[in-house]
């Protein structure tokens, strides 16, 4: 293992740290291997049954709704008829401090947002605008190869496949994008200083 100077970032936690070191990280790490391979096998499965029947995900989640309302409602029906208990449903309601907690959650990240949005239209950030130009062009040409239902399939197929390689060849893959990065951090300086010494000249 290098050191720290040797990693992305300069970071010193391990990835499955990063990840938050609970189930959730030991199973995209295939720690839990039978959970990880059944999320893989449903994926895999539910893209199948996509793909073949033509579903989308809203005519899946309406026949699951209404299959499930019909058997609760045909449940409750016998049971009234046959004095038998009803379906032990706890009675589902949104707390006045959960929509609170969610209601600051929202405006957090809202303000974060729209000072992202402003520092970049006011020409503040140039690095955090290639960032977020990149990011959108990425997101705008993924879009454009695959629908939105491919794309979470995809999704978690690549979270599930991504950490585990990454963790196997930390080494390695850190080398290599610390390379990468430097000469990226070196041309953007350069463009930088080139931009300054036209910028002094046309003043």
């Amino acid at each position: 293992m290098g050191s720290s100077s040797d990693k992305l970032f300069n970071r010193e936690r391990t990835l499955h740290e990063i990840l938050g070191g609970g189930i959730v990280a030991d199973v995209m790490l295939w720690r839990k291997k039978n959970v990880s391979v059944g999320i893989v096998t449903v994926t895999i499965a539910s893209w199948m049954v996509f793909e073949a029947f033509a579903y989308t995900i809203f005519t899946l989640i309406s026949s699951v709704l209404l299959l499930l309302l019909s058997i609760l409602f045909l449940w409750s029906k016998s049971a009234s008829i046959l004095n038998r208990p009803s379906p032990p449903l706890p009675e589902f309601q949104i707390s006045e401090a959960m929509a609170e907690e969610a209601s600051i959650w929202l405006r957090i990240h809202v303000n974060k947002l729209l000072q992202v949005s402003y520092d970049i239209a006011m020409g503040r950030d140039a690095e955090l605008y290639t960032k977020v130009a990149i990011s959108l062009f990425l997101i705008s040409l993924i879009g454009s190869l695959m629908d939105f239902q491919t794309l979470c399939h995809t999704s978690v197929l690549v979270v599930m496949a991504v950490p585990a390689f990454y963790e196997r060849y930390e080494d390695y893959i850190d080398g290599s994008l610390v390379i990468i990065c430097n000469k990226v951090r070196e041309l953007y300086l350069r463009f930088e200083i080139l931009a300054f010494s036209e910028k002094e000249k046309l003043s």
